[in-house]
């Protein structure tokens, strides 16, 4: 992936956006039982799913030490015997995600692995900080290594229909990020409507940004597949439009291994297979490995692992 460079701001593309909620909600509702995955087959699609989560801690106790146990378990997700088991061999998490101020204790932690460190950034979660000094913190992680900026947009912005303003702070993040890849998180809990999410993303795509997030995991509704659902079709939109390629990264909610191949049935039909990569695929998760891991223990062995067994993630 090259990466997306953007556009001009066309909000002619999007202004009008209307969505059918109960028709987006009944397709979103489908989308788990669209394939009966069993056995092999479920295996395969967790194992992908670990490839594409963003291993997360975003806590205010963080230390360097849990840091490091964090890239531990990022290097080797899931415990070696069963990889084994299964005739797969250098499995890791798609990125470590944590705190501008962990950045370099993470690339430490991962040194000689192709992991890379995203860091959150722009006043996150709510981003209600200066301009100034949100671009300065993004600047901070990149100067820390940061390989991936995750930051949060302004809700009021998308609140007020303030399409231009939105565009200028994330075009001017787009900048300040440098040779670092971005995400933009737009807080789906907090954008009232499905159309919001909708506009907010166009928005977006063409200031640049890298992948679009669904939340930041703080807010009061998190990911959920109709949100998800909007969200990636406006990724297929946005390609149509400009033959620009985005990323999608849903983050808060998904816990179960279930959770994992929901969101990847849903990548597949709507986005298609060239989706279910780490460049264009992450699932912004703490808990989900735990959970994956068991069910992966269960295919190969035929019982389900106490949880004291697995290491933390």
């Amino acid at each position: 992936m090259t990466g997306n460079p953007g556009t001009d701001l066309r909000t002619d593309g999007f202004a009008d956006i209307r969505i059918n909620t109960p028709a987006v909600e009944r397709r979103a509702a489908t989308l788990p039982a669209r394939r009966s995955l069993k056995k092999d087959h479920q295996a395969a699609w967790l194992l992908n799913a670990v490839r594409c989560i963003d291993l997360t801690t975003l806590a205010g106790d963080d230390t360097e030490d849990r840091v490091a146990r964090l890239c531990a378990k990022a290097r080797q997700p899931i415990a070696p015997e069963l990889l084994s088991a299964l005739g797969v061999e250098g499995l890791t998490t798609g990125a470590v995600c944590v705190y501008p101020t962990m950045v370099a204790a993470a690339k430490r932690a991962l040194q000689g692995t192709a992991i890379p460190v995203a860091s959150v950034a722009t006043g996150f979660p709510a981003g209600l900080m200066p301009l100034d000094l949100r671009l300065a913190e993004i600047r901070y992680a990149v100067d820390q290594g940061a390989d991936e900026i995750d930051i949060v947009i302004t809700r009021a912005n998308v609140l007020r229909g303030d399409w231009a303003a939105l565009y200028d702070e994330l075009r001017a993040m787009r900048e300040a990020c440098g040779p670092a890849r971005m995400k933009s998180i737009l807080a789906t809990g907090d954008l009232k409507s499905l159309e919001n999410v909708a506009r907010a993303s166009h928005v977006a795509m063409q200031a640049g940004s890298d992948w679009i997030k669904t939340s930041t995991g703080k807010e009061g509704v998190n990911a959920t597949l109709p949100v998800s659902l909007v969200m990636v079709r406006a990724i297929r939109d946005y390609r149509a439009q400009t033959g620009h390629i985005v990323g999608f990264k849903p983050a808060g909610g998904l816990r179960t291994a279930k959770d994992a191949i929901g969101w990847q049935v849903m990548m597949n039909e709507e986005l298609g297979r060239d989706w279910l990569t780490p460049n264009l695929f992450r699932i912004g998760a703490s808990s989900l490995l735990g959970d994956i891991e068991r069910q992966i223990s269960h295919h190969v062995t035929g019982r389900y692992s106490a949880a004291h067994r697995l290491a933390i993630a």
